[in-house]
């Protein structure tokens, strides 16, 4: 573990007791900012599994209407939505090189990840509403 990603884990130790404390339209430091992403991007997360359930029973509700041998709808999109998470965090983890090994690196790829994610529940709600 490189002196600066070592720096950051410890100094995040420190960071749940006051976390509660940051206002995220006025976050300036460091830590804050990283945390202000890392807030957008679970909140993105939580958005994504409704929009993938809503998506998945559209999904099985096409395969309910199907003949046992040419069901697949619900199959694909779980292996579509497993490949695709793991192409975002790749694509993330390579964003983030732009600040590798520095304090912002995690910032970088939580707002990636915000950013992608947001993307494919736009996209997995389409899916559940115009199927």
């Amino acid at each position: 573990m490189g002196f600066y990603r070592a720096a950051y884990v410890i100094s995040l130790m420190a960071w749940p007791a006051t976390a509660q404390d940051v206002d995220c339209g006025t976050a300036e430091s460091q830590m804050e900012l990283t945390y202000c992403a890392e807030q957008d991007w679970m909140a993105a997360d939580a958005e994504l599994n409704t929009a993938y359930a809503a998506a998945r029973k559209q999904m099985q509700g096409i395969d309910d209407d199907l003949e046992a041998s040419q069901r697949g709808a619900a199959e694909y999109l779980r292996d579509g939505q497993r490949a695709w998470v793991t192409f975002r965090d790749a694509t993330c983890a390579a964003e983030g090189y732009a600040m590798h090994g520095g304090s912002a690196e995690p910032m970088v790829i939580y707002g990636c990840r915000a950013r992608l994610t947001e993307q494919r529940v736009a996209d997995l709600k389409a899916m559940a509403e115009e199927y």
